[in-house]
């Protein structure tokens, strides 16, 4: 049971404290056995301990004694029935009043057998106060004894009033003296690990985790700080464990474990297990294997309230062998573990992934300050160069300290030469740490990808560059998951992949380094220079898989096509605004991705073998129809004469063709040669529905089985809503009129239908509620749930059809459509379900969504999705059924993370706005109709009527 009380304000530096505990007791009470037992267990726990009468036989002076309580932290005051016998325990017990008022020491008093209300009042009723002023009279007569009386009858009346233990409330000595450790522990300030001269930006990063593990109460978690080579893990790790640690009484942080294991192989986690045990326990342990290890760090802790922290963890066996789960040890343990593959942890059941943030633009420039000018900004004359090394750096704080240091009380001139060499060459010391993690890709396949990432496809979709890099069978799903658990890449913003500049810098330097080792050998050309040198003096090899030329939009370059005779395994190609000339049959076989903005011919070669390629990006382009047809076919077209005419190629890998702002194309491909189409984008081709008809839409979205989705992309409200009305009308075969329900179906209960895209972790909670207002009511007005901030915002609608504004600020996650339906019982909505069109007014954009993918919406389809829809944009969603299932009323819930702000729109229905333009679409044919009437009369006139008048 703990004394409540309080302690002095004042603090001794901790650098001074010679000894954690003096122990302060008398010796024929407790020595041989209370006291023996506490000191033991405090140097087993590694505190450093002094026990007055065991020094004093040795020859200790007096004042020895008292400069040893000066030089501990905490004092331990056992306080037993004979303790008033010994001076030398009074004498000690006012040293350490007067060392806790003057320093700040720390004072547990222990009253062991005897009542702690006895040593603070000390009457004449027990033996305590009498046996005090016996032994003042004894050593001190006249004044000296008034003097010595008043000094230890403070020096006990302060003592007893500190925060301490009645040993009666234990159930025996044991447990008390476990408690004391634990509180003695807790106490003691422990020497810090060093951490960083600078810690720009820790603090709050590191309250972050440090809040997490205090919201655990007593519960044991495993936390991983996860980020890229040279992001601070460590150093947060460090500093977490600094701040924490003196609450536990077992703790051991293991350090540089990928670099000791790769060292020496298996001893080198056995030593690591050696060192664990000799933490926690103070005690060296031998173990002959990493086994046995594993199971005495098992049996041994068990139990215990363990800090366990393993840093740079790149195996998922070291943490087996180091601390198994959180199931061996005992309630409150925290196990931190830093790793730059949070993929390894999968197995473990981790509480808390932590991912190191990249620090901030003021925060970079700081940290950069204080290593290159010793203060947190820069020198104003070298503003701007400062600034330009923190943006090559990219909030790396490895980049940023090595850079600064370096560039310390060096010249402008230098720094200018630095910046000028970083462009072509990095920094081997950057660029040494992060290459640990290129090194540390387990196979060619990994390797692989990365590079062609780094040199292609930055920026890209993932879905996208999934779908191109799989076409050589190297699981490139996998791959890439991997690869951003090992924090080489990352998914930003609308699912485009990412990398940090520099890791981008290591493995184009990578690339470098194999063409000085081997020349001829360079796999990938993506470096201005070096791609026109090879296509203009026809160098290419068979090492190159890779080529990317980035032209300028004006530009005029055009190459010769035998410039790529060689380079046989060519499988990525991207000719930005370039040209080609001559026979295409030169270019390689191996193509599976081609990026060509810009291009310039017609059509595409007949000649161009494209029979493996995956995604075909042509952009810009100037063409007029994908495949060129026979002269007779381009005869007939003059004469307004059509024939049907399919071309032999048929692409069967083709799964992605991109041919927006193609401002010439003027016919839609033969879908029927490309059976494996899963994504067709005809953003901004205004030549092609100039009578704005949509009907080859039907064939494409009928056609082709691997199509998920269609955007369509109009430029005005007007276009959208023709484009709306002949999808809606031609290929679907809906109508804007009410769909009356007939009596055969109108007499079945009302049923609903729920499908979920992106986050639905409400999902189910949704469901439940509407299961609950079906049970209870016929209306469907009734049991439809509306808003439930903050887990959803709600908006329905009847018919087919559901209207809302996206709102401001709501970091919408996910949503769920909600369809009310009535049909006869061997209908089901699943199987009649034909599609989903997202339509924004404000972007003029209707995106249609097959069935199949409409019931299995996956995340790379929402952030399709989201990325169209922006706060304030007007959005009206059409859920399209067959079969005869009649809807009665449609509702889309918005699953949001963030406060939302939601107003009253004075915006049009969108039914009604929708008739208002189909009543302008009705007018405009008839004035249409009007127009040409007109012309055709001034025709006939100009042509019939007219010359006879001339005549006569």
């Amino acid at each position: 049971m703990e004394l409540e009380s309080s302690s002095s304000s004042f603090s001794k530096p901790k650098s001074q404290w010679t000894y954690d505990v003096f122990i302060n007791f008398r010796g024929e009470d407790t020595r041989r056995s209370f006291v023996c037992h506490l000191n033991c267990a405090l140097s087993k726990a590694g505190v450093k301990t002094f026990l007055d009468e065991e020094n004093l036989h040795k020859g200790m002076k007096l004042d020895e004694l008292m400069t040893a309580i000066e030089g501990s932290q905490i004092a331990i005051v056992v306080f037993s029935k004979s303790y008033t016998e010994s001076t030398w325990c009074l004498r000690e017990l006012e040293k350490v009043i007067e060392c806790n008022e003057t320093y700040g020491q720390s004072v547990l008093p222990v009253f062991y057998n005897i009542d702690p209300s006895v040593v603070r009042h000390r009457d004449e009723k027990h033996d305590f106060g009498k046996v005090l002023k016996s032994t003042a009279e004894k050593n001190y007569s006249g004044e000296h004894l008034e003097n010595a009386l008043s000094r230890w009858s403070r020096a006990l009346s302060e003592a007893s009033k500190f925060s301490g233990w009645d040993a009666s409330k234990f159930r025996n000595d044991a447990e008390l003296v476990e408690k004391i450790v634990e509180d003695v522990l807790t106490k003691i300030e422990y020497d810090v690990l060093s951490i960083t001269k600078f810690p720009v930006g820790l603090k709050s990063r590191v309250q972050k985790v440090i809040g997490f593990i205090e919201n655990q109460s007593t519960r044991a978690c495993i936390i991983v700080i996860w980020g890229m080579g040279g992001s601070g893990k460590t150093t947060a790790a460090k500093a977490i464990y600094n701040e924490i640690n003196c609450r536990f009484g077992h703790k051991s942080f293991i350090e540089d474990i990928r670099e000791v294991c790769s060292q020496t192989e298996s001893k080198g986690l056995v030593s690591l297990q050696e060192k664990l045990l000799s933490d926690i326990l103070k005690t060296n342990h031998q173990i002959q294997n990493v086994g046995m290890g594993t199971i005495m760090i098992e049996k041994r802790l068990s139990g215990k309230r363990v800090l366990i922290v393993l840093d740079d963890v790149n195996e998922i066996g070291q943490v087996e062998g180091l601390c198994g789960n959180c199931e061996w040890f005992g309630p409150g343990t925290v196990i931190i573990i830093t790793t730059r593959d949070v993929g390894l942890l999968n197995t473990l059941k981790v509480d808390c992934v932590y991912e190191m943030e990249q620090m901030n633009e003021n925060e970079s420039l700081e940290l950069f300050s204080w290593h290159a000018f010793d203060e947190a900004k820069p020198r104003k004359d070298f503003n701007e160069l400062a600034r330009s090394v923190v943006v090559y750096c990219g909030g790396l704080p490895l980049a940023l300290r090595v850079l600064g240091s370096y560039l310390n009380n060096r010249r402008k001139n230098l720094w200018e030469s630095v910046l000028s060499k970083l462009e072509m060459i990095p920094n081997g010391e950057v660029q040494k740490k992060l290459r640990i993690s290129f090194d540390g890709l387990s196979d060619y396949m990994e390797k692989d990808i990365f590079l062609d990432v780094c040199c292609f496809f930055i920026g890209k979709d993932r879905a996208y560059v999934t779908d191109v890099l799989n076409g050589r069978k190297l699981h490139a799903k996998t791959v890439i998951t991997d690869l951003i658990g090992r924090s080489l890449i990352r998914v930003e913003k609308n699912n485009k992949l990412g990398m940090h500049p520099l890791l981008q810098e290591m493995g184009r330097e990578i690339i470098r380094e194999k063409l000085w080792k081997e020349p001829g050998k360079r796999s990938r050309l993506w470096f201005h220079e070096d791609v026109l040198d090879v296509l203009t003096k026809n160098t290419g090899t068979e090492a190159i898989e890779g080529l990317a030329l980035k032209s300028h939009l004006t530009s005029r370059a055009c190459f010769k096509t035998c410039a790529f005779e060689k380079m046989k395994n060519l499988r990525l190609l991207q000719l930005d605004h370039a040209q080609l000339a001559g026979n295409y049959c030169y270019l390689s076989k191996q193509l599976k991705w081609i990026c060509w903005q810009g291009f310039r011919s017609k059509y595409i070669p007949n000649n161009l073998y494209l029979e493996d390629v995956i995604a075909f990006d042509l952009k810009h382009s100037h063409l007029q129809l994908l495949w060129e047809e026979p002269q007779v076919l381009q005869w007939l077209k003059i004469f307004n004469v059509r024939l049907l005419w399919k071309n032999p190629k048929v692409l069967w890998n083709l799964k992605i063709l991109n041919l927006s702002h193609s401002k010439d194309l003027t016919e839609t491909p033969d879908f029927s040669t490309l059976p494996s189409l899963e994504k067709l984008i005809l953003k901004d081709c205004p030549s092609l529905c100039k009578d704005n008809d949509l009907g080859d839409l039907a064939p494409m979205l009928s056609n082709l089985s691997n199509l998920r989705s269609v955007m369509v992309q109009c430029h005005t409200k007007f276009q959208l809503s023709e484009q709306l009305e002949t999808i809606l009308s031609d290929v679907y075969g809906v109508n804007y009129t009410k769909i009356e329900m007939t009596s055969q179906i109108s007499k079945y209960s009302s049923k609903y239908y729920l499908n979920g895209i992106g986050n639905c972790e409400v999902l189910d909670t949704l469901s439940n509620s509407i299961s609950e207002g079906m049970a209870t009511s016929e209306s469907c007005d009734v049991f439809l749930p509306g808003d439930n901030y903050p887990d959803w915002l709600a908006y329905m609608d009847e018919g087919y059809s559901v209207y809302f504004t996206v709102p401001d600020y709501c970091g919408m996650k996910g949503m769920t459509l909600c369809v009310v339906y009535i049909s006869t019982p061997e209908i089901m909505a699943t199987e009649s379900l034909v599609s989903v069109l997202i339509v924004n007014y404000t972007k003029c954009t209707i995106q249609i969504h097959k069935r199949d993918t409409v019931i299995s919406f996956n995340d790379v389809d929402w952030q399709g999705i989201i990325s169209h829809l922006g706060p304030g944009d007007k959005v009206e969603i059409f859920v399209i059924f067959g079969n005869g299932l009649v809807i009665k009323k449609t509702s889309v819930y918005l699953m949001c993370d963030e406060s939302i702000n939601r107003e009253t729109e004075p915006s049009l229905e969108p039914k009604k706005e929708i008739k208002n333009y189909a009543f302008v679409i009705f007018v405009n044919k008839i004035l249409i109709v009007v127009a040409f009437g007109l012309f055709l009369f001034l025709f006939i006139y100009r042509s019939v009527v007219f010359p006879r008048r001339e005549e006569l």
